[in-house]
């Protein structure tokens, strides 16, 4: 008996002397995916010269057809096409963004949500952008898409 009140105040001893090293929790909330559609010729934005009008965007999971929610930020021709639902859960995601109910191009997403040293934050295993060329400008976060 003696013995188990020994081995009993030596655990709980050990256990109050741990430190836990997470002083703080962290979060890293997922970088949006944004999108500038511009004309391969002219590098003008397409909602910017009024070839195409914003509410005529669709997003479409290719997985089951339902629509995808995203933002459309028009301000001083500035005109930015935003995806925030990717990569808040591991998932793999497949989306046709269209305009007019034309595919302009797809998109695949290979995402991961991880915790990791008391912090949790998204990691983008694999992104694909398919049927159009385009350019990514990591700096601002921006993927312009050329379109004819």
């Amino acid at each position: 008996m003696k013995k188990s009140i020994i081995y009993l105040l030596f655990i709980s001893l050990f256990l109050t002397n741990c430190k836990n090293d997470c002083n703080k929790l962290c979060f890293t909330p997922p970088e949006p995916f944004q999108f500038e559609i511009v004309d391969a010729k002219t590098g003008i934005n397409v909602f910017t010269n009024n070839t195409f009008e914003s509410r005529y965007i669709k997003v479409v999971n290719l997985k089951d057809g339902s629509r995808v929610d995203y933002n459309f930020i028009s301000e001083n021709n500035y005109n930015v096409l935003t995806i925030n639902t990717i990569g808040w859960e591991t998932e793999i995601v497949n989306y046709s963004i269209q305009i007019n109910d034309n595919e302009i191009f797809t998109l695949y997403v290979d995402a991961e949500f991880l915790s990791e040293n008391c912090c949790s934050f998204s990691r983008y295993n694999e992104i694909k952008i398919e049927n159009a060329q385009y350019n990514y400008d990591k700096e601002k976060g921006l993927y312009t898409i050329f379109i004819n």
